[in-house]
């Protein structure tokens, strides 16, 4: 594949300051924006039925969790029927709280700061069972967060305006011819 083939925002396109997720330099515009599960682009400029977007992944999310809270219901129903008692009822209510807790708290620290991948580790790999349990909270953190912006919009919006200043900082130190001014040679009295 050429270079003009090449998808942007692939792996090998990232730069070591975001993580390598974001392209650092994508040609002669700068570096461009990263996508955003939902919202593409339209986070930048606020263009593109963002709006629409926005209602459509709070309204979206909330719908998900009532419908997850719905079979979550029935499964309890069925620990009912089946009469395990109220001590396995309690655990049962205790463990998706607990669980949807944390899915909400880290779902929300995913829009905020991006995760340090040095720091994953086989406990973070192990607690995606509690994710799972708790997709609940995940749901709601995504409602919660497209009430005041696309979620992740602030990390980034945060990270394309670090890159962009990087990229006119770099830009501007170019400017001229950087060899002749290497070898010009110094005038003599």
């Amino acid at each position: 594949m050429s270079d003009e083939q090449k998808p942007s925002g692939g792996p090998e396109s990232g730069s070591p300051e975001s993580g390598g997720r974001a392209p650092a330099d994508a040609g002669p515009g700068g570096p461009e924006p990263e996508e955003i599960r939902f919202f593409g682009t339209t986070w930048i400029h606020h263009d593109g039925g963002y709006g629409l977007r926005r209602a459509g992944v709070a309204v979206g999310s909330l719908a998900l969790a009532a419908a997850g809270a719905v079979v979550l219901r029935f499964a309890f129903q069925g620990l009912e029927i089946a009469a395990v008692g109220s001590f396995v009822g309690i655990l049962v209510v205790a463990g998706f709280a607990i669980c949807s807790a944390l899915a909400f708290r880290r779902t929300w620290d995913g829009f905020v700061r991006r995760p340090d991948p040095a720091a994953r580790s086989a406990a973070d790999k192990s607690s995606q069972g509690l994710m799972l349990i708790g997709f609940i909270g995940s749901l709601l953190a995504y409602f919660c967060r497209s009430l005041v912006e696309a979620p992740g919009e602030k990390l980034h919006r945060a990270e394309h305006t670090a890159a962009r200043e990087r990229y006119e900082r770099r830009r501007g130190a170019r400017t001229g011819n950087p060899a002749a001014k290497k070898f010009r040679p110094k005038k003599r009295r």
